[in-house]
């Protein structure tokens, strides 16, 4: 190894050799010196040497300069600096022109950086304990990797005057850089040289996201070569612990993990701070959710509710803020890298697009009527006087339809076969009746209804849906009347009356609430409502109305039919009216007796059809279909030649695509002019 000596004895020739008055050159700095020992160094383009012997002078320290050092530097500062500070100033300014100041005894030698290294200059030893600025050689053992396997891997990162050598024999890396690029050097080695005889690697990562991570190692290593040859390392991330897992070859491996070391720094100022753009589900709905989920990270107690549903950040000093943008659907979310992490894995996984459902109820209601009656009545009179008349009799029915109401008014006899005979009038009081003597009724009556209605609905996956077909009917309520006088001695009456009315749906009413189970299987949630008027009843004060209701929840396959339940209703009802004894004698007695019969029934079953539409490309299927069905519906209708309204003019929907892709007159996709088939002119028509 060479020594010091003969710098020794050229920097000894230099100083007996330079004449007293060259010794500070006329471009010295300028400096000045504080009472507490500070100097303020301010200097352009002043020779290097002139530097060095200023730096001397305030500091003390004796420089051997090599013949090659010279230049113009320029330093400028702004504040008084001790002595030591003064010095790594210097050191970085001879950084910069390409020099290095070796420490040698009690000698500084200020030479080239490569001259530095070649000559053996600098401190052998740990970097961490050294200046940045110096030179430092330091022997780096390498465990699990081959230290030449590094040597690329590291070159790129050292500057061109740096040396790196790999020593097979000890699988070590001799390093001579400045001491920061060699500690940077070895914390960069020392997160590669890590066992690695398993197939798969796990590299947890501190400060960068596994999945971006995982994307640009991805991007990065797109090699088809090295992918036929199976030499490509695959990149997966696991967010869950933020890391990367590496397989593949063990030199593929290697330098993603250089990469990764070298990526997984702390970003600058200003980085805690993102936006993240939704697109299934909506930011002011996230936001108390994700500060709940701070507050769990950080050990705060959440912000309040009314805080929350603004986007706020509430009334504890927490590390962790969330707002909502609801113009751009975006959550601004400022937050330490790791908690930023969790919440944005967070939103990762409730962002999702969700199901839908596809729901199409069959209401089936079938209801059988029949009514019989048969009776007999009649009156005679005992007695024709026009002052005095006695008759006696049966009657039976309902006003109106029995034998006095149809003496009364003969036309307004009851419905089926009436057989009866008149024989002339009666004066009863000051009414004039017909004289009815007999009237025999026989009435059978059969009814039937068939009500078929099927509402369908689509509803995302765990929303409440509601399809209505129904009117609203007026109920009565209340009413209130005034009197308009209130002197007693006048008659009053009635002012200022109003009535107040409640207006209630009759009709369909279906509410569905699904939930898409693991597979394919839909539990429902369902309420559903069927109501129609019925016809007036005697002694009501308001209208009635029929009612079925049903409530349940149920599993149900996907794509198949449930039957939900069966409302059956079976009424049978015998009514007999008679004269007491004499309704009794068999026979004879028919002539006594009225009797009715009726009977309903009435079925109603409810089915439901769920479908679950999991893509774009069913739920489009669906909508086509629906759509189809009533352009063709339309169609048929235009070809009707009954309706006085001409083709041309009657509805027809658009055919899909058209719909979709035809542009409007702003240039916006919309519903183009309705295409019409060839008819002949007006005048021709006429």
């Amino acid at each position: 190894m060479r020594t010091a000596f003969p710098y020794l004895l050229l920097g000894v020739a230099i100083l007996f050799a330079w004449p007293a008055s060259a010794q500070i050159p006329e471009t010295a700095p300028a400096h000045a010196a504080t009472a507490d020992g500070r100097h303020t160094l301010n200097m352009k383009d002043a020779d290097i040497q002139a530097l060095i012997a200023t730096v001397s002078e305030i500091t003390g320290r004796n420089f051997i300069i090599a013949p090659s050092v010279q230049g113009k530097v320029t330093v400028i500062s702004a504040r008084p600096m001790l002595p030591d500070e003064l010095y790594q100033v210097f050191l970085s300014v001879l950084r910069v022109h390409g020099y290095a100041a070796i420490e040698s005894g009690s000698m500084v030698r200020i030479e080239p950086e490569a001259a530095a290294q070649q000559d053996g200059g600098g401190a052998i030893g740990n970097a961490a304990t050294r200046n940045a600025e110096e030179i430092v050689t330091q022997v780096i053992p390498v465990r699990h990797v081959a230290a030449a396997d590094l040597v690329p891997i590291l070159r790129p990162l050292m500057p061109q005057g740096g040396q790196l050598v790999a020593h097979g024999s000890s699988n070590s890396l001799l390093i001579s850089d400045r001491a920061g690029n060699v500690e940077r050097l070895a914390r960069i080695i020392e997160r590669i040289d890590t066992a690695s005889d398993a197939q798969v690697e796990v590299i947890p990562l501190i400060h960068a996201n596994a999945a971006e991570m995982a994307r640009t190692l991805t991007a990065l290593g797109e090699d088809k070569a090295a992918q036929a040859n199976g030499e490509a390392a695959r990149v997966f991330a696991d967010t869950r612990t933020n890391s990367v897992l590496l397989s593949g070859a063990k030199n593929a491996r290697l330098r993603m993990r250089a990469l990764i070391a070298h990526l997984d720094s702390p970003s600058g100022a200003g980085g805690d701070t993102q936006v993240v753009y939704l697109r299934y589900a909506s930011a002011t709905d996230l936001v108390p959710i994700l500060q709940g989920v701070a507050a769990t990270l950080t050990g705060i107690a959440p912000p309040t509710a009314a805080k929350a549903s603004e986007g706020g950040p509430g009334g504890s000093a927490s590390p962790a803020t969330i707002q909502a943008h609801a113009e751009t659907n975006s959550l601004v979310i400022s937050a330490p890298p790791a908690i930023f992490r969790s919440l944005a894995e967070v939103v990762r996984q409730l962002d999702i697009r969700r199901n839908q459902v596809l729901i199409e109820a069959v209401i089936a209601e079938v209801s059988d009527q029949t009514a019989s009656e048969i009776g007999v009545q009649w009156q005679v009179p005992l007695k024709d006087d026009p002052t005095h008349t006695i008759i006696g009799g049966t009657n039976f029915g309902n006003d109106g339809s029995n034998i006095l109401g149809a003496a009364i008014n003969p036309l307004g006899v009851g419905n089926g076969l009436n057989l009866g005979y008149i024989d002339g009038t009666v004066t009863i009081g000051d009414r004039t009746i017909f004289r009815l003597g007999a009237l025999v009724t026989a009435l059978r009556g059969d009814g039937t209804s068939n009500i078929l209605s099927t509402p369908s609905i689509l509803t995302l996956d765990n929303q409440e849906a509601e399809i209505k077909v129904a009117q609203e009917v007026p109920f009565l309520t209340g009413q209130y009347t005034t009197s308009t006088s209130a002197n007693p001695n006048v008659g009053s009456g009635i002012g200022n009356p109003f009535q107040t009315i409640e207006r209630k749906d009759v009709g369909l009413v279906l509410k569905v609430t699904p939930q898409i189970n693991e597979g394919d299987s839909v539990r429902l949630n369902i309420h559903q409502e069927v109501s129609s008027l019925a016809p007036p009843v005697s002694g009501a004060v308001d209208l009635i109305t029929y009612k079925r209701e049903l409530t349940t929840s149920v599993l149900v396959k996907d794509d198949s039919l449930l039957v939900l339940g069966g409302l059956i209703d079976n009424q049978l009802k015998d009514n007999v009216q008679k004269v007491p004894a004499l309704g009794d004698i068999p026979i004879l007695g028919n002539l006594f007796r009225y009797r009715t019969n009726d009977r309903r029934k009435s079925d109603l079953m409810v089915f439901l059809h769920p479908k679950i539409l999991r893509d774009e490309f069913s739920e489009a299927a669906v909508s086509n279909e629906k759509y189809n069905y009533m352009r063709t519906e339309q169609l048929q209708m235009r070809q009707q030649a009954w309706p006085l309204t001409p083709r041309a003019e009657r509805p027809l929907m658009p055919e899909v695509h058209d719909f979709l892709a035809s542009p409007t007159l702003d240039g916006k996709p919309g519903v183009p002019p309705v295409p019409v088939q060839s008819s002949p002119p007006p005048a021709a028509r006429r």
